[in-house]
């Protein structure tokens, strides 16, 4: 056993005459910071590594050794005395005792460049001349050193094991550090103790000493004032931020008081230190020094700054929209079918003239944030309306552009793909950022998913796909403004092949408040290739009966070929009946549009020259008179007449079938306005099937059990369901004829997608049957066509 001991105190005077024994070396140049603990073994790899970093002379690397030596070096407490865990660590800067001084002295020898280019090496403190000593513990002689004796044995075979495994330059691995870890006799936290700012007893329990600690006798250590950097909760907090905020840290150092500096040193510290107690006070100084702020302060933008920003963004807006109407002005005159030459442009004058457009973009994109600015005055904010800024945006930086592009196709066609892509995307960024001119953007977008489509010949699929997503937006903005007729001339291009829903929704464009004069000359190309006599309407693939009702509806709309209306008529009355029968539920969208195509022919389109239109806007005591001025040869009107009654009797014979209800209740619609006007019911009531409809009309009314809803003056909403349009009410929107039909808010419901507004559950025919049956009776108290008896429950005619 004595052996044994002489044994070991030989290796320890071994280890302390064959190293180092208090300082390393740290190269500061590489990012792993390696540790050498021999100045021979720290130049080699200097001269290996950084030969880019040394004079180029061998005398002046010489003269340059010791300095950089002496800044490489770094001093520790000796390991043969003290643990290498998180328990007692200590590292200090030319300390001349490893053994009595348990403070951290600061050599201001290392330079700050070195800190703002590596950072800090591993184990090491770097410090300032003001700041001369940190105390961690007690005195020498305090219980903290009374614990080495105890380590010391436990020590030895730890450092055996280490000095076999680490060699000189080589950075500990994890599991090196693992093995590094203190030995059970170290004092260790215990995980039940709270981490940090927890109040303690005033009599604090020192370091185990090979004795039981009586309160009464011993009295706790006396303590120095705590610096909240060597706190081990600190620490870790602090280290997990390591590297990503190294130069963020140094930046801030400069401007920090002494105590503070030495604590956003001590971070970077690998090794943490071991746990402190904390006082109360100290717990509430640091909660308040160390809380996060959640969101930088901002300052606010002044008017005058957000004007005088306005106005440069305009002033370069102005200049890019100038420059951007003469080149697309120059390449238009050059593109008319007229001009001799027309100069094909390289791609590299495309790619300056998308860039061109693009900025301009951008610069409308700066402008509309900055003019509608949360913070920006009610005239900052009206700027954009004042100077039509969405509307030059459209014309000068897409729509211009767009029609060059399509007279130079196929050869711009990669390029008109791209530029249709680049101002979509700027246009859905306005539609989510600036929604005070949410109705432009949509239109755009629909207009953009419109050229997109348009230009897509090769893959059906694709087409498809665009063809949807102009849908999407032009019903969107259809859904905001129901009265402009310009949407609904737009959907009308997009419904091709449906001959039948393009000439509803053509039709509509004319029949609003605002109405679309330009459809007329768009309609031509529907009717045209059908009043084509040569037949080359079959390349269209149209069905007989959409081919009938639509070439009879542009003999009307053309006035020409008035002698073809009585067979083309005729073949599409009676083909109506067994397509009905055939088609089932789809002439419940068919039928609607059906209907209102015919009403707005009545009212030739809504012409200010139609006898019904005069009777519906002059006063009712000239309706003698317009009477009497028109004369039976409006040949016309009679055959829009004849056409409406013809179709509506032969849906009226379906009595019992529920695919013919929105038919007849967009009907009644239109009778229940004409109602309201005696001139002009005097031109329509003669030849309505009357008796038909009173007994459509008394079959839905046997199941009705509730009279008195029916009677009433109030439009009819469901009683226990959430009221919900009809799909025929979204047909009917907008029209000049139902403009006091629906309640105000009937359509409040603004985000509904077309799915949705086609959609029918299995309540919704009760419902429309109770509309049907309403309308009736407002009709029959409007005059003498149709009786209603409300004792008997039951329609006549008189």
């Amino acid at each position: 056993m004595q052996q044994g001991v002489n044994i070991g105190e030989r290796w320890i005077q071994h280890l302390r005459r064959n190293r180092i024994s208090t300082t390393c070396l740290a190269c500061s140049w590489c990012h792993e910071r390696p540790v050498f603990r021999r100045d021979d073994t720290y130049w080699e790899h200097v001269v290996q590594k950084h030969s880019d970093q040394l004079p180029a002379e061998e005398e002046e690397r010489e003269r340059l050794k010791p300095k950089l030596l002496a800044e490489a070096q770094v001093q520790r407490q000796n390991d043969d005395v003290l643990p290498t865990s998180s328990s007692s660590v200590a590292v200090a800067f030319n300390t001349q005792s490893t053994t009595s001084n348990t403070s951290l002295n600061f050599n201001s020898s290392l330079k700050p460049q070195l800190a703002l280019r590596d950072g800090p090496p591993v184990g090491t403190l770097v410090g300032t001349p003001e700041i001369d000593t940190l105390n961690l513990g007690g005195t020498s002689g305090g219980p903290a050193m009374k614990d080495v004796q105890t380590v010391q044995t436990s020590q030895l075979h730890s450092r055996k094991r280490n000095a076999d495994s680490i060699s000189d330059g080589e950075p500990k691995s994890p599991s090196t550090k693992a093995r590094d870890s203190p030995t059970p006799s170290s004092p260790r936290r215990s995980k039940s103790r709270p981490l940090s700012g927890i109040a303690h007893s005033k009599s604090e329990r020192p370091h185990a000493s090979g004795k039981l600690w009586n309160p009464d006798q011993d009295s706790p250590a006396a303590r120095t004032p705590i610096d909240p950097s060597n706190i081990a909760t600190v620490q870790r907090s602090r280290m997990k931020a390591g590297q990503q905020n190294s130069r963020i840290q140094f930046q801030q150092q400069s401007t920090l008081s002494p105590r503070k500096l030495s604590a956003a040193h001590l971070s970077n510290v690998s090794t943490p230190f071991s746990p402190t107690v904390i006082s109360p006070q100290m717990s509430t100084s640091l909660k308040g020094q160390y809380d996060m702020i959640p969101q930088p302060e901002t300052r606010p933008i002044s008017q005058d700054q957000l004007v005088a920003e306005v106005k440069g963004i305009y002033a370069g807006l102005v200049m890019v929209e100038a420059k951007c109407i003469e080149v697309d002005g120059k390449q238009a005159a050059l593109s008319k079918p007229d001009h001799r030459t027309q100069p094909k442009l390289n791609n590299e004058q495309w790619q300056a003239l998308i860039a061109l457009h693009r900025t301009l973009l951008h610069e409308h994109h700066d402008f509309f944030l900055a003019s509608q600015h949360p913070s920006a005055s009610p005239a900052l904010r009206g700027l954009a309306s004042k100077y039509a800024m969405p509307a030059r945006m459209w014309r000068h930086g897409i729509h211009s552009f767009l029609e060059l592009l399509r007279h130079r196709l196929p050869e711009s066609l990669d390029h008109m793909l791209f530029f249709i892509y680049l101002a979509y995307s700027m246009m859905a960024l306005l539609y989510e950022t600036v929604p005070a001119f949410e109705d432009t953007w949509i239109e755009c977008l629909g207009d953009l998913g419109r050229y997109r489509m348009a230009i897509e010949d090769d893959d059906i699929r694709d087409r498809e796909v665009w063809t949807g997503v102009a849908r999407h937006w032009y019903s969107k903005a259809s859904d905001r403004a129901p009265t402009t007729g310009r949407l609904y001339h737009h959907l009308a291009i997009l419904a091709r092949p449906n001959a039948i829903q393009q000439l509803f929704y053509y039709s509509k464009s004319l029949c609003v408040k605002v109405p679309f004069i330009s459809a007329r000359e768009s309609i031509m190309t529907l009717f045209e290739p059908l009043l084509n006599t040569e037949g080359t309407h079959n390349q269209y693939r149209l069905s007989p009966l959409d081919t009938a009702f639509v070439t009879a509806h542009g003999i009307l709309f053309t006035r020409t070929q008035t002698e073809r209306f009585d067979a083309v008529a005729k073949e599409f009355l009676e083909m109506l009946d067994s397509h009905i029968g055939r088609v089932t539920r789809k002439f419940m969208e068919q039928g609607p549009q059906i209907a209102i195509s015919n009403c707005v022919q009545l009212l030739d389109f809504a012409s200010k020259e139609n006898k019904v239109m005069k009777a519906m806007s002059t006063s009712s005591d000239t309706d003698e008179d317009i009477s009497m001025d028109e004369t039976s040869a409006d040949n016309h009107f009679d055959k829009a007449n004849y056409l409406f009654n013809a179709t509506f009797s032969i849906v009226l014979q379906r009595i019992g079938d529920p695919n013919v209800l929105p038919f007849i209740h967009v009907t009644l619609a239109f009778m229940l306005r004409m109602a309201s006007f005696p001139g002009a019911m005097s031109f329509l009531d003669d030849s309505l099937p009357w008796t038909l409809l009173a007994a459509t009309l008394n079959t839905l009314l046997g199941a009705y059990k509730t009279p008195i809803r029916l009677e009433s003056n109030t439009f009819p909403v469901p009683e226990k369901e959430t009221p919900k349009p009809f799909p025929d009410d979204y047909a009917l929107r907008g029209l000049l004829y139902v403009e006091d039909y629906f309640p105000a808010d009937w359509f409040a419901t603004e985000a509904v997608d077309e799915d949705e507004k086609t959609y029918e559950p299995a309540s919704i025919n009760d419902h429309r049957r109770e509309r049907i049956l309403w309308l009736a009776i407002q009709i029959a108290r409007a005059g003498k066509w149709l009786i209603y008896d409300a004792d008997n429950m039951k329609f006549t005619v008189s």
